[in-house]
């Protein structure tokens, strides 16, 4: 019971400073943007929380589980794409725009902004929706009466509740709180979990010796599979570009992005390895087998919640529990607040009603939230594991949108035509992938070898598209005029 009270304490905070924050909402740029006031160290905070979300604790927790450290290949892509992204975070700040779609079409074309709108609505909407998958599983485990489906319906709810309220403002007000959370509840659970399995001899004696290897089990391939998706989508990473329009100047941005750095890699790090220490601890146990001895993937992603539920000290269990509600809440809410600013900004104020009042605007936003966020609920029907919707939505961002916003701040020679196309090219190829894999497929016969229909590799035919899409079409037409060019290109 301590358990459940310790959450639901944790959520009426949320809610209670969301409540508050809302009363300073004036202004369109005060909703999306957090009023461009925000000083670096709170910047690190919501932008960590943001990434660290119920792919890390439920899919990279359950792939830990199940194929040991190679999981953290998932994680090394963010930080490699953490590192180049400290290289445009001034530059993007610089353009002071609101969303990654006005980026797109000043540099490329209006087919540009409506295509990355699209892109970013389906990739974000499904990271929601497994944000939503997590909290009802976390619910359940909390409280077996509220059956996971249950649970993942409230926790939209209370998710609606908090972002329509203050929007940007109440997500980074709060985000350094959950930050701190997260990082001093999983640091405490680590040694707590290697002690549950044994130690670190008990430990290698469970598992097997591919848990303990740089590629594990899968190999080559597959590591990188589940490298490039996250290298791809933290570059192209909207929310974490709305970020850094919120932040106060150039300086602090960059800043920023240097201290997020630091909290990706030490949170991502310690979840992963939290969970193989714990399957030193479950490796035998039936509840996370099926019938036929194999792992089920849903049981194994939820390892993080049940061993915070019966294998830690209280103190530490509830901390780590707190830290699971402070991961799906802050993920969930910025995951919705960007494709709500892509609609509003990007298709109702730029073609529908350019002359919208602010305070017009922001109440489209607040109805975009809360049917985005119901739509996210049905899109959790389409997939079997949070892993697979988490690789799904990476490399529609990744595949989508990520080439073309590169380009147009690292190649002058990018053209119109080249940015659409590689836009398209990218969403198409990731939406036929996902029909054929949710169609039961398991192999596509390319004639000189066999592409398997697995959601690790997913990113190979769709970045492919994309780069070469960008590459011919820029190169076969005329090139942008130079100041316009220069404005993104020129440190």
């Amino acid at each position: 019971m301590i358990y459940l009270v310790v959450v639901a304490l944790y959520l009426c905070l949320l809610i209670a400073v969301s409540l508050y924050r809302s009363r300073q909402v004036k202004t369109q740029d005060d909703f999306m943007v957090a009023g461009r006031s925000v000083p670096w160290y709170l910047l690190v905070g919501t932008l960590t929380c943001t990434w660290i979300g119920s792919g890390s604790l439920f899919g990279g927790a359950g792939r830990g589980f199940r194929e040991g450290f190679s999981a953290l290949w998932m994680s090394a892509g963010a930080w490699v794409g953490i590192a180049i992204v400290y290289f445009l975070a001034g530059r993007v700040r610089r353009i002071a725009q609101y969303t990654v779609p006005d980026i797109l079409e000043t540099r490329y074309h209006p087919a540009a902004r409506l295509l990355g709108t699209l892109a970013i609505v389906i990739a974000y909407l499904t990271i929601a929706g497994y944000q939503f998958i997590g909290g009802g599983r976390l619910l359940n485990i909390l409280y077996p009466a509220i059956d996971p489906d249950t649970g993942k319906a409230i926790v939209c709810g209370l998710v609606i509740l908090f972002t329509v309220t203050a929007g940007m403002l109440s997500i980074v007000s709060l985000d350094i709180f959950n930050g701190l959370i997260i990082i001093i509840a999983i640091a405490l659970a680590a040694p707590l979990a290697l002690s549950g399995a044994g130690g670190w001899t008990a430990l290698t004696e469970t598992l097997p010796a591919s848990h303990f290897s740089v590629t594990g089990r899968l190999g080559v391939s597959s590591a990188i599979g589940l490298f490039l998706p996250t290298l791809f989508l933290l570059m192209g990473e909207s929310s974490m570009y709305q970020k850094f329009f919120a932040a106060k100047d150039e300086n602090a941005a960059r800043k920023a992005v240097i201290g997020m750095i630091v909290g990706v890699v030490l949170v991502e790090t310690l979840l992963d390895t939290t969970a193989i220490f714990a399957a030193g601890t479950y490796w035998h146990d039936p509840a996370f087998r099926a019938a036929d001895g194999t792992f089920n993937q849903q049981a194994t992603e939820t390892v993080l919640l049940v061993l915070a539920r019966n294998n830690l000290p209280v103190l530490a269990g509830s901390l780590l529990l707190a830290g699971a509600v402070a991961i799906v809440f802050s993920t969930a809410t910025t995951f919705l607040m960007v494709p709500s600013t892509s609609f509003a900004r990007d298709i109702y104020q730029r073609f529908i009603d350019p002359g919208v009042s602010e305070s017009k605007l922001i109440l489209f936003q607040r109805i975009m939230i809360v049917l985005l966020a119901l739509t996210a609920l049905l899109v959790t029907t389409r997939f079997e594991s949070i892993l697979d919707m988490a690789l799904y939505a990476y490399t529609m961002v990744g595949a989508a949108v990520t080439p073309a916003l590169l380009a147009a701040f690292l190649w002058k020679r990018v053209t119109p035509t080249g940015g659409v196309l590689s836009i398209a090219a990218g969403i198409v190829t990731t939406i036929a992938f996902g029909v054929l894999a949710s169609g039961g497929m398991t192999h596509l016969d390319l004639g000189l070898f066999r592409m398997p229909l697995d959601y690790d590799y997913i990113i190979y035919p769709a970045a492919t598209a994309s780069v070469l899409s960008l590459v011919v079409g820029s190169l076969a037409t005329a090139p942008s005029p130079e100041e316009l060019s220069n404005r993104f290109v020129t440190n």
